[in-house]
């Protein structure tokens, strides 16, 4: 009966600690480590560390859904070949984040259409996922409507005025 007692409180522990994993994984590790003789360091480690990996798992899962990300655009399948103009280094660079997010820095590609920008923007924000940041992958058509933005013949190409954006 005491260690029924033990588990249910145990359980209520972990519940107000807020460590699922640890709850529903400690009976078969407490198990496992009573048969082959762990150490009580070994033994926390052990389910600190899945619990541990199941957070991570669940923010990667958590950032991914949040980002709307296209669906299998990768930087392992993006042909760097197909569109020479482009640097894979300066991709690699922008995937480590290192300095450019820390100061609070935003990435938007522009181009002519069929040039990968959405490919290499949704890869880019996976790899930063995985890397801990928060990213939302945006087109331009989601940002601004089409029918408000207006090209001035008489400007630059790259410029564009926008009307009625409330």
């Amino acid at each position: 009966m005491s260690a029924a007692i033990d588990a249910t409180r145990l359980s209520f522990i972990l519940n107000e600690l807020r460590l699922p994993t640890i709850k529903h994984m400690w009976p078969k590790f407490a198990e496992r480590s009573d048969k082959e003789g762990w150490t009580a360091a070994r033994f926390l480690a052990a389910i600190a560390e899945h619990e541990l990996a199941e957070r991570d798992r669940r923010r990667v899962e958590r950032h991914l859904g949040e980002a709307k990300l296209l669906p299998g655009k990768t930087l392992e399948n993006f042909d760097f070949q197909a569109v020479p103009m482009i640097s894979k280094a300066q991709v690699s660079a922008l995937c480590a984040g290192d300095g450019w997010l820390e100061n609070g820095a935003n990435l938007i590609l522009f181009g002519p259409p069929g040039g990968g920008k959405s490919h290499l923007a949704s890869a880019i924000g996976l790899a930063l996922i995985e890397k801990g940041w928060r990213v939302l992958f945006a087109r331009t058509s989601d940002v601004l409507p089409h029918d408000d933005v207006h090209i001035d013949p008489g400007k630059s190409s790259s410029r564009a005025t926008s009307s009625n954006l409330d």
